[in-house]
């Protein structure tokens, strides 16, 4: 079939709630792709941060085939032994806690929201500007950016926004406060790192109060800046974490990560997820958890951002260069202009995040020469 076919099918019959690159893609190797008429691109968007062990990693395409071949999904009535494995693996390599399983990042933070709610009935919920926490309703509410909450308010009530500084967290958390909720490193609306102040108030804050410190790794978790959780590079430990995107090694997965405080907050039926940690997903999850768990991948992850960081600074017209591990933005004249040349002319997988900001993501796996390439195809576009 071809693309023109397919954009046929899309305006007959698909709800246009995206806009889509004119590429059908149709194979991808580490940080390859290939189109539809066989030619390759450079993938430095790996999904928007999914793909972190790359595209068909070997060892996650043999998880998924051997378990699609014996069970797929059971629901959570039954025990299965991928969703167990992994909910260890995820509590001991992070806050030692308990984990709930879910589909998505949105849903991770929606179970997230609930939990601190239970635990601290009716309490507000302390949000940044410039956050992004997912489309669902809960997590909505919890994106404070008009342009998408807008056409669909109302929304739901409880949530403070205040921007990311020191005074405001202060101020905004009391006794009535349930959580603070925030991304370590601010994804959707640029790479904005949270400075260690920032934290270390938002922590002391929630600490005064009994409430919970919440750290959305939707994006930095699973080793994308370099340790397997964002949060290990900041001053301060979270109450709970929510994990999705690089977690399934390319299928859907998302997990809240708990500390022990919130471990035993829900009871049964509290909450619940039809396909959640099946195994399946679950399955694929342990494979991708082998690749990225390496410190000597991790460790190269810190090395490679620097730089990718170093080479994007020395680049005229571009500003700004900021971010952690294989996490990076930059500032650039027109940058939805850029992304799209990029693509279509130097065969690279960007994506623009507002009028100014490129982000990059690429696969863990990279390749030294991969990086440098890109690096280049970015050079020939600016």
């Amino acid at each position: 079939m071809s693309l023109s076919q397919l954009q046929a099918l899309e305006s007959a019959h698909v709800i246009p709630s995206y806009a889509r690159n004119p590429v059908e893609l149709v194979r991808g190797e580490g940080a390859r792709l290939w189109d539809d008429e066989g030619r390759e691109y450079l993938d430095f968007l790996s999904g928007i941060s999914v793909l972190n062990v790359g595209h068909c990693h070997p060892a996650v395409v043999a998880a998924v085939r051997e378990q699609a071949g014996t069970l797929t999904h059971t629901t959570n009535l039954f025990y299965t032994e991928p969703a167990m494995r992994l909910a260890q693996r995820l509590a001991t390599s992070s806050l030692g806690g308990k984990v709930f399983f879910c589909n998505s990042g949105t849903e991770a933070n929606e179970a997230a929201l609930k939990l601190v709610r239970k635990a601290k009935p009716r309490g507000e919920i302390v949000v940044l500007h410039g956050g992004f926490h997912g489309r669902t309703y809960g997590s909505l509410s919890a994106t404070t950016q008009e342009s998408k909450q807008a056409p669909f308010a109302p929304l739901v009530p409880g949530f403070v926004p205040i921007q990311p500084t020191a005074g405001e967290v202060e101020a905004a958390v009391g006794e009535g406060t349930a959580a603070v909720l925030v991304e370590p490193i601010q994804g959707e609306t640029g790479v904005h790192v949270l400075s260690d102040e920032f934290l270390l108030a938002a922590r002391a804050a929630c600490d005064r109060v009994g409430a919970a410190l919440v750290f959305d790794e939707v994006q930095t978790g699973m080793g994308r800046t370099g340790t397997m959780w964002g949060y290990e590079q900041t001053p301060v430990v979270p109450d709970a974490l929510t994990s999705a995107k690089a977690l399934g090694g390319g299928l859907p997965i998302g997990a809240l990560v708990t500390g022990p405080r919130l471990a035993d907050v829900f009871a049964p039926g509290d909450h619940g997820s039809t396909f959640a940690g099946g195994p399946l997903a679950a399955a694929a999850a342990n494979a991708a958890f082998d690749v990225l768990e390496d410190p000597e991948l991790l460790a190269r992850v810190r090395e490679l951002g620097e730089r990718l960081r170093e080479r994007l600074e020395a680049l005229p017209g571009t500003a700004n260069v900021r971010g952690r591990g294989l996490m990076v933005g930059f500032d650039v004249a027109d940058a939805p202009t850029v992304a799209r040349r990029a693509l279509l002319e130097q065969r690279l997988v960007v994506n623009a995040t507002g009028p100014g900001t490129i982000r990059l993501l690429p696969p863990l796996v990279v390749s030294d020469e991969q990086l440098d390439d890109g690096v280049g195809r970015i050079a020939a576009v600016i």
